[in-house]
């Protein structure tokens, strides 16, 4: 069983204008590494440089950055490749969603983890066997 992190997710490690969701991120995060089921792509790797060092109130260096990206790159990743691309476009089509979140949950479903945490898709949506889970939702309706 595996657990797929979206960049959403990891980018709140580093933001501090949201420090409920930097402590409930680090804490995810933590429980699944430390059980070794997290689990994240290239895409996920690229996206989070291009927003922490961008997107955040506060960006990281770029030094700071690429550190974070060599320690998330130690956990399991899926490399995104042309027969991903091609079965994204399908997950697109299929689902109505972006190419990019299509292809978030064909990692997801390819690396065979079992839930997909993102604040991008429907908390507690199923798909094939995968379940989407906001793992800010408890955050949200305090």
């Amino acid at each position: 069983m595996r657990a797929f992190f979206d960049t959403n997710v990891l980018v709140y490690l580093f933001d501090g204008d949201a420090p409920g969701k930097r402590e409930a991120a680090r804490s995810l995060l933590q429980q699944e590494a430390d059980a070794g089921r997290a689990t994240l792509s290239t895409q996920v790797l690229q996206e989070f440089f291009v927003t922490v060092t961008r997107k955040l109130a506060v960006p990281l260096g770029h030094e700071q950055a690429e550190r974070a990206v060599r320690n998330l790159a130690e956990l399991s990743v899926v490399q995104v490749d042309a027969g991903l691309v091609f079965a994204g476009i399908e997950l697109a089509r299929r689902l109505q969603v972006s190419l990019w979140d299509a292809l978030i949950v064909g990692a997801a479903l390819q690396s065979g983890s079992t839930v997909l945490y993102t604040e991008d898709l429907q908390h507690g949506q199923r798909i094939d066997g995968l379940t989407v889970a906001n793992p800010f939702a408890a955050l949200q309706t305090r």
